[in-house]
């Protein structure tokens, strides 16, 4: 894979739909459907922008969204990148044979993996677990007693929702350690066990990072949601951190993921941010007033049957990102202009109509563009990734499926 630069691409020719989708069109002509291409410009564009929004502060790279070895290594090299945030340990052991710091974002219960790490020194210390229960580190050691194994790096997962008066839980459901007194009680009895060594804390604010503020009529409460949640969690974060601290020094304090660098790197307890998503380039993310990502990653689909005038199906589409089941969750169908999915079909497994007034010039055989809507679901339905660059492709960039790897 070429290496990826600091410096933009002049123009950015992705801005021009009219030439950038039927130049990828014409590199992938002899490439079956559905293909899948990584375009090297805008994915370097995506990587400085991420870069100039952290502010300097160093980000880690959240490997859900990617799953393609290749490219997490180019985006690694880069000044300013360090670290994965790996989704299970399985994942994380894998990744480990070639990079140091590895965090693993989630809890686990996987013995087996859990058994290899303790087995070897090496992995052992490039991988930290995530734990926000002592029932998660009782598990680690009756796979394998602290005595029989090296010690285990953890980092303390705490829920960086909000509980807004009259509104309640607003975030994600992660972890139930809250207070800066739930985080030091915990921090406490890690220390006190032997086996572990707490060396971070992670903190995922995505009512801020995973909430598009441009996105229709509602924004202007999403603006007030998110301010009011960022002044609650600065000063909540800051005191966790400083509670922690006292007990154990930190390596890291993690944070915020692409829909929140700025706000995130400019909390002064947060060490390193994550981001992922912004990488490829969802659609999601065009829903958001502070930045634009470029279209990194894009997935083609070919025209198979006209059961009207005016709609065209293609086969396949239905890549589904996670989170509720909305429109917005579905991939984006963005060449030729104009399409869009029945509602009460919407992407299909195998068939995704599409309708609008371009759809009247489609024949069969023609090839029709989406973007994903958030991370990865591109990577989990191909095999490898075709990189565009000038308008050619370059290289095949095998996903982790076509690694042979599935693990989530």
């Amino acid at each position: 894979m070429l290496p990826l630069t600091t410096a933009s691409p002049d123009p950015l020719a992705w801005q021009s739909p009219d030439t950038w989708w039927p130049a990828l069109s014409q590199a992938t002509a002899g490439i079956p459907a559905p293909v899948a291409v990584v375009a090297h410009e805008a994915l370097t564009y995506n990587t400085a922008d991420l870069l100039v929004r952290s502010g300097g502060v160093p980000i880690r790279v959240a490997s859900k969204s990617i799953r393609v070895r290749e490219v997490l290594d180019a985006v690694l090299a880069m000044p300013g990148y360090h670290g994965i945030l790996a989704f299970t340990l399985a994942e994380a052991l894998w990744l480990a044979e070639d990079h140091d710091d590895v965090v693993l974002g989630y809890p686990t219960a996987d013995r087996e993996a859990i058994a290899r790490l303790a087995a070897d020194e090496r992995l052992a210390s490039r991988i930290t677990l995530m734990v926000d229960d002592e029932a998660q580190l009782d598990l680690v050691d009756s796979v394998v007693a602290p005595a029989q194994r090296p010690v285990i790096r953890v980092a303390i997962d705490v829920d960086a929702s909000w509980e807004a008066p009259a509104l309640g839980h607003l975030g994600v459901f992660r972890s139930p350690l809250f207070t800066a007194g739930d985080a030091a009680s915990f921090a406490r009895r890690i220390v006190a066990r032997g086996g572990f060594r707490l060396v971070g804390i992670m903190m995922y604010e995505a009512q801020i990072a995973g909430q598009g503020d441009k996105t229709g009529s509602g924004d202007g409460v999403i603006r007030w949601m998110q301010r009011r949640s960022g002044q609650e969690l600065r000063v909540r974060r800051g005191a966790i951190v400083d509670a922690v601290s006292a007990i154990t020094p930190l390596e890291f304090v993690n944070g915020g993921g692409t829909g929140s660098l700025e706000y995130t790197s400019d909390d002064e307890a947060v060490t390193e941010v994550t981001a992922g998503s912004g990488l490829f380039g969802g659609h999601l993310f065009d829903g958001y007033r502070a930045f634009t990502p470029a279209p990194a990653a894009a997935f083609a689909f070919d025209v198979v049957r006209r059961p009207r005038p005016d709609i065209a199906t293609v086969l396949g589409g239905g890549w589904i990102a996670s989170g509720p089941p909305l429109a917005s969750r579905q991939p984006l169908p963005v060449w030729p202009s104009g399409l869009r999915m029945q509602a009460r079909e919407g992407a299909g497994e195998v068939q995704t109509p599409l309708q609008g007034d371009n759809a009247r010039d489609l024949r069969v055989g023609d090839r029709v563009w989406f973007r994903h809507a958030k991370s990865g679901e591109g990577s989990e339905r191909v095999l490898r990734y075709h990189l565009v660059h000038d308008g050619k492709v370059i290289d095949e960039l095998p996903t982790y499926r076509g690694e042979g790897k599935a693990f989530l």
